[in-house]
């Protein structure tokens, strides 16, 4: 197994942990920083959740340049993607953090554009992520990051950027599973 295989695999390792951390009330206190406060065991998993994201980076990145692009990483590191994701928002809705219906929209997308991307490889095509897709990450990413440190530093100056970036991560997803299915509707003639 290469390099970039071995950091999808432990970026999908890195999930329960992740989700221990979070989900267990650990008595291990907590801080103020900015203005807010944070559970020990809340900023340790928001630190693995976002070691985690940017390992999915680093992947790509050995995978491209070293030429080590398989097809078990054509598989692993979007399955990572999702996985991670998925595990985080629903324990956010699970802690009343998120509303749930935000999560099944974002969810239901994921499951739409997997099964168009499945549609298309039974005709022998691979549609790659778009740059919209990789946006819909970063802005996903960056939100459940937020959620998750309780929005800090931002309540030091009252500002919702946790929900703001939710709503930013909510919108892009709607507009990056329509644009696949937009740009990929041919595939529906066929069925």
């Amino acid at each position: 197994m290469n390099l970039p295989n071995k950091i999808t695999i432990i970026r999908i390792l890195f999930i329960p942990v992740f989700l221990l951390f979070l989900l267990v009330p650990f008595p291990l206190g907590e801080f103020s920083v900015a203005g807010g406060n944070i559970a020990v065991s809340h900023f340790i998993a928001a630190m693995l959740f976002i070691i985690a994201s940017v390992t999915d980076g680093l992947d790509g990145y050995y995978a491209r340049k070293y030429s080590l692009i398989t097809d078990l990483g054509k598989f692993l590191d979007p399955l990572a993607d999702k996985l991670l994701i998925t595990a985080a928002l629903v324990a956010l809705v699970q802690m009343d953090i998120v509303p749930s219906w935000m999560v099944i929209i974002i969810l239901c997308r994921e499951f739409a554009v997997t099964a168009l991307r499945l549609i298309a490889v039974k005709e022998g095509i691979v549609i790659a992520a778009s740059n919209l897709a990789k946006w819909k990450t970063r802005v996903q990413v960056v939100s459940i990051s937020a959620l998750l440190l309780h929005n800090i530093p931002f309540t030091y100056f009252h500002l919702p950027f946790n929900m703001i970036s939710l709503w930013a991560a909510l919108i892009i997803t709607v507009v990056s599973g329509w644009d696949y299915f937009v740009k990929n509707r041919h595939f529906f003639h066929s069925i």
